[in-house]
């Protein structure tokens, strides 16, 4: 078998030299350089590393305004304070805006530099291609000559000799151009499945600008809201907030009472709620078709944290938005409204000691009593200052959404879904 292969080797060896006469392609050299569009890419990759270092000063920018929102409210409660917290929310949103648009442009860059990356590659692939095409095609041609043809073209050993070491790197060439040819096809993939997360990356930063430039026009519609309420009297500002906090303790009251209410009542008839949720698990779904949380559980940067703890999520949802049932349950309560200065809500109890609260409601068409299955409509969203339902707390559309555990609110993220 050795012997075998031996003499393969030295009929290889002699077959290339047929052809060492021929023009010789430089193999190496194509697996070098970055293409034809290196200085462009080079130029792309200067203005991505400008945009990144602005965003790194945006940023630095808005983490300032943050700690004077966190120092002026350390400070007392007044109708100053509140509008100097809402103008820093303002300046903060519009900066993380900018940053958000240099984000978005250094992505494009990016996107731009992998394009003039691929179209290289598969340039040099090209080139590698038609080289080792070339090669074989030649190497088939010459195959047929004989051994002792061959041999009989050279004047003596030396000249053969020669002749056999310069094939045997030929081959070695061939061989180096193979591995090039793969590396370049695997650069390229990478390159491609690079370029294609980017786009992705690119197609959900621009949502997150959209809802971002959402966020700035609610920061501006509190302040307007404020100013038009209190006309800049501190007395009114006073007054304005002792009215809210009232509010807010007669409606937290009714929500805790009529709960403990319906628990019992189910006990007492042995109803188990969520019993059509098969091995419900307490997870629950996303009562709205966006998941875009304007204000979070506890938020400090609540803009009526002054009036009340913000003991759920704001989720965005455009005005009449149908909401769903996040699990299945009994309603507790459907508090219907005919003022904007009513707040609407409905409350669902559902099994294993959990209820879901969905406020700032502009029509509820469920009612106290009803049995609902996951992802049923309750209703539709509101929130709208001015309009029916609204309630006291509000700067613009969206779903104020409560979950609580044993009567006591808990953060509505550790319960909802977080697939997609």
């Amino acid at each position: 078998m050795h012997r075998r292969k031996k003499t393969f080797l030295n009929i290889t060896i002699i077959t290339l030299l047929a052809i060492v006469s021929l023009p010789v392609f430089v193999y190496t050299q194509t697996t070098s350089g970055t293409g034809g569009n290196k200085e462009e890419i080079d130029q792309l990759n200067q203005e991505i590393a400008a945009k990144k270092e602005k965003v790194k000063q945006l940023e630095a920018s808005i983490d300032a305004y943050k700690k004077k929102i966190d120092q002026t409210r350390l400070e007392s409660t007044s109708l100053a304070n509140q509008m100097a917290i809402l103008d820093n929310h303002i300046v903060q949103v519009e900066l993380d805006i900018e940053a958000t648009e240099q984000k978005l442009e250094t992505l494009t860059l990016e996107i731009e530099a992998l394009n003039l990356g691929i179209t290289d590659k598969e340039n040099t692939i090209d080139r590698q291609r038609m080289i080792m095409s070339e090669f074989i095609r030649t190497l088939h041609e010459q195959g047929n000559k004989g051994i002792l043809q061959v041999l009989a073209s050279y004047d003596n050993f030396s000249d053969f000799y020669n002749k056999m070491e310069y094939a045997k790197s030929i081959e070695e060439d061939l061989g180096k151009s193979a591995r090039a040819l793969r590396i370049s096809k695997e650069e390229l993939e990478k390159k491609k499945i690079a370029t294609e997360e980017r786009r992705k990356a690119y197609d959900a930063m621009k949502e997150e600008l959209d809802n971002k430039k959402k966020d700035l026009e609610g920061q501006s519609f509190a302040k307007q809201t404020l100013l038009a309420q209190t006309q800049s009297s501190e007395l009114t500002y006073k007054t304005l907030v002792g009215n809210l906090k009232s509010q807010y303790q007669s409606i937290e009251s009714d929500i805790t009472s009529i709960e403990q209410q319906v628990r019992a009542k189910l006990e007492a008839e042995d109803k188990v709620t969520g019993s059509s949720d098969v091995q419900f698990d307490g997870q629950l779904s996303w009562p709205t078709p966006s998941r875009y949380v304007t204000a979070y559980f506890h938020d400090p940067s609540y803009p009526y944290r002054y009036v009340f703890e913000h003991n759920a999520i704001d989720i965005r949802a455009a005005h009449s938005t149908p909401l769903r049932a996040a699990a299945s349950g009994y309603i507790a309560r459907a508090r219907t409204c005919q003022t904007a200065s009513c707040y609407a809500y409905v409350m669902i109890v559902h099994s294993g000691g959990l209820s879901t609260v969905y406020g700032h409601m502009s029509k509820i068409t469920v009612s106290a009593d009803q049995f609902v299955t996951r992802g049923d409509i309750i209703g539709y969203s509101g929130g709208t200052p001015g309009t029916v339902g609204a309630g006291p707390f509000v700067t613009g559309p969206h779903l104020h959404f409560e979950v609580r555990k044993d009567g006591i609110p808990v953060n509505p993220l550790a319960y909802l879904v977080k697939d997609y």
